[in-house]
């Protein structure tokens, strides 16, 4: 039962496999880090969609390399040094002049904007404000749905699903409210390599695998 739980917990808890996969993957972007900056060099990093809770006890902020700024919907108060936020919305980055930052990064946040126009945005704007970037988003034909974590429940039509999440406990042991159910169900729309591809042309592709199976794309151009 405890790895079942940890399976299906939310990725912002501590003992969840989604969590132990956050962190390996930024393993992979601390060595790019070192791979693509100057030691000694402040970096100054966009997080779209980012918490402070995410970056508060990561060494490179607290030794002052990065500097981080939160990017959300609501701005974050009471932050630790070396991060601070505000409030924007990830299609829209005009506050920012063309290379303001030098990195952006987001994790699982490019699939929640509703359309394909609105993911299209999103990703000419953290091209154009940066000079590099490191985005992330679960791959939309893993076997387990990364925000349900129910097997091929993308493949359902959505009145089922939304009757799965609100009158069942399939999803995380748990029944969903109505309106957080129907929230996501609006917003996501999950990404496949081809579109990955074709929102960051530049990019590499980061394959992050579990069971052998390609669970998320991440997009760098960070050699």
């Amino acid at each position: 039962m405890p790895k079942i739980r940890a399976l299906l917990a939310s990725s912002d808890q501590p003992d969840s496999f989604g969590y132990a996969m956050r962190n390996k993957r930024f393993q992979v972007f601390e060595a790019l880090i070192q791979k693509n900056f100057p030691n000694g060099k402040v970096i100054k990093v966009l997080d779209v969609g980012g918490t402070a809770y995410f970056w508060k006890d990561r060494e490179m902020v607290k030794s002052g390399k990065l500097q981080i700024t939160l990017l959300n919907l609501e701005e974050e108060k009471n932050l630790s040094n070396g991060i601070k936020s505000m409030a924007g919305n990830a299609t829209d980055l005009s506050m920012f002049e063309e290379n303001h930052f030098d990195l952006v990064f987001s994790n699982s946040v490019i699939e929640h904007l509703y359309t394909w126009e609105n993911q299209q945005k999103m990703a000419r704007e953290c091209q154009r404000i940066c000079k590099k970037y490191f985005i992330q988003t679960p791959n939309k034909h893993f076997f387990v749905e990364a925000h349900y974590a129910i097997p091929f429940i993308q493949y359902m039509p959505k009145r089922l699903t939304y009757s799965i999440l609100t009158k069942t406990r399939l999803s995380r042991l748990r029944k969903w409210e109505p309106q957080d159910a129907q929230q996501y169900l609006d917003e996501i729309r999950l990404i496949n390599k081809r579109e990955m591809q074709e929102l960051f042309p530049d990019a590499k592709i980061y394959h992050e695998k579990m069971l052998g199976m390609t669970k998320s794309f991440t997009a760098h151009n960070m050699g």
